[in-house]
């Protein structure tokens, strides 16, 4: 049974402009395939874990972020993210999945139909032991967005989710997905354990968009998951998170704790479990600004009992941009602030992080009447740019010297290009003129091969800049 959601009945007060512009929700229990999740006995982790290193501002950071936390990750030409959660089931001998999958808006092949921009895309999940296939879930799914800008999104834009029951056991599943109007598409396989959950004990925690939970043992939760586990620092104001439990002798309180870096505790809190006929269930509002940047990780326990399920949720600076820690984006705020607010940022204690990075909003922000920073929001995305513009230019864009003098000065007033003058010159020039700050760069291409530089004089030129729109700034 397939369920088109519309956009309004899903729009989060939480995050200001929220719309999940195009959500289809397949719902049903008959076959299916699941992908990467967090419950009591979660399936097997990606490669890729906490510690993958990873350059960056790449293509494919956030896949490897995502695959750090638990979760699928499509690497192909429509980098999806999919989640595996478990709940009970009626039957002691079989176990509920939930996989839920996110599609961002720009990988599917839009056209014009009418007023509005439509496009399709197939997913597909199979799940096997051995060589015999236990489930196969296939769906054609249309999406329609009411603008041509909904096509570019790069956010949660598109979620697909099925619930399924399954033995519990081990499984080899393969998720994919591809863009009925192209060739493009994705896959990934994992190995996933599917729990037995005890007559006590507590599901998976579910990050959601929204959640209307079940009365019965043999209901099903309303969810719209949240695959990604994610959030935008200084925009999302809470991550809500579906628990539930069933049964006579279900737990009515649980003990909510998130652990950050370090091993950290930033939020310890309990939450009552309310009675729903026979199932008992809660939404957990977690304060974002109890959070840190990067991976944290959200605990469940029942006092007296030993057992624990978590969830891990990353806290981001916005779209594109993998910082796994908050040590990490400090190494991104090089050039966006002084290196006495940095300082201050870094100094601050794991506890006080969050608290210390709310100030620091309040200190940067340009237009402090607005919900937004567009600071930040600005600085960020010439982030982005800078990686796509300048990719030749160095390993990373945004740490070449045109990347650099581009994120912490902005666009040139000018840029003379030798090599438009006189195609035959050996040696191409940019001379990038910043007129309010008195300053000509000079980035040469030695090679002719597109790899800009400066010399020593024009580095230490472009620092002693950089410093100087720092100090304006903080007037």
């Amino acid at each position: 049974m397939n369920t088109r959601v519309e956009p309004s009945a899903w729009r989060l007060t939480a995050r200001a402009g929220l719309c999940l512009a195009a959500v289809v929700v397949a719902a049903g229990c008959a076959g299916a395939r699941p992908p990467v999740g967090s419950g009591p006995a979660g399936p097997a982790p990606n490669p890729g874990g906490p510690g993958a290193a990873a350059m960056p501002g790449t293509a494919s950071d956030m896949q490897r972020l995502y695959r750090s936390m638990g979760l699928i990750a499509g690497s192909g030409a429509i980098p999806f993210a999919a989640s595996v959660s478990f709940l009970r089931a009626p039957s002691a001998d079989s176990t509920l999945m939930l996989v839920a999958l996110s599609i961002p808006s720009r990988s599917l092949g839009f056209a014009r139909e009418g007023d509005r921009y439509a496009a399709s895309y197939t997913a597909r999940l199979e799940l096997r032991q051995g060589a015999a296939i236990v489930r196969s879930v296939q769906a054609t799914e249309a999406v329609r967005v009411p603008t041509f800008r909904e096509t570019a999104r790069t956010d949660e834009s598109v979620i697909w989710q099925q619930y399924l029951r399954l033995a519990p056991g081990r499984y080899a599943m393969t998720v994919s997905v591809k863009d009925e109007s192209s060739i493009r598409g994705a896959t990934e396989e994992v190995s996933v354990e599917v729990p037995r959950l005890p007559g006590n004990g507590l599901s998976s925690p579910i990050p959601v968009y929204e959640a209307i939970p079940r009365v019965a043992i043999d209901s099903l939760p309303r969810l719209l998951a949240r695959p990604r586990a994610t959030v935008v620092f200084g925009q999302d104001s809470v991550l809500p998170v579906y628990l539930d439990a069933l049964g006579a002798s279900a737990p009515g309180r649980v003990h909510v704790r998130v652990i950050g870096d370090g091993d950290i505790t930033l939020w310890d809190s309990t939450s009552d479990l309310a009675a729903r006929g026979t199932s008992r269930s809660t939404t957990v509002p977690i304060p974002v600004t109890r959070l840190g940047v990067g991976i944290n990780t959200v605990q469940f326990s029942v006092p007296g009992q030993p057992d624990t399920v978590r969830t891990r949720v990353l806290v981001s600076l916005g779209d594109d941009l993998p910082i796994a820690s908050f040590d990490e984006m400090l190494t991104y705020l090089r050039w966006f602030t002084s290196p006495d607010r940095l300082a201050k940022l870094k100094a601050a204690a794991p506890a006080d992080r969050a608290t210390t990075w709310a100030g620091f909003l309040r200190e940067t922000d340009p237009v402090p009447g607005t919900a937004e920073h567009e600071g930040l929001r600005d600085y960020f995305a010439r982030i982005r740019v800078a990686n796509v513009r300048f990719r030749d230019d160095a390993q990373v864009g945004w740490q070449s010297d045109r990347g650099t003098a581009y994120v912490a000065l902005g666009d040139p007033d000018n840029i003379i290009d030798t090599g438009m003058i006189d195609p035959n010159a050996r040696v191409r020039q940019q001379i990038w003129e910043y007129r309010e700050l008195r300053i000509q760069l000079n980035f040469v291409d030695q090679t002719g091969f597109g790899r800009w530089r400066l010399n020593t004089q024009g580095r230490a030129d472009l620092d002693a800049a950089i410093r100087r729109k720092l100090a304006l700034q903080q007037r």
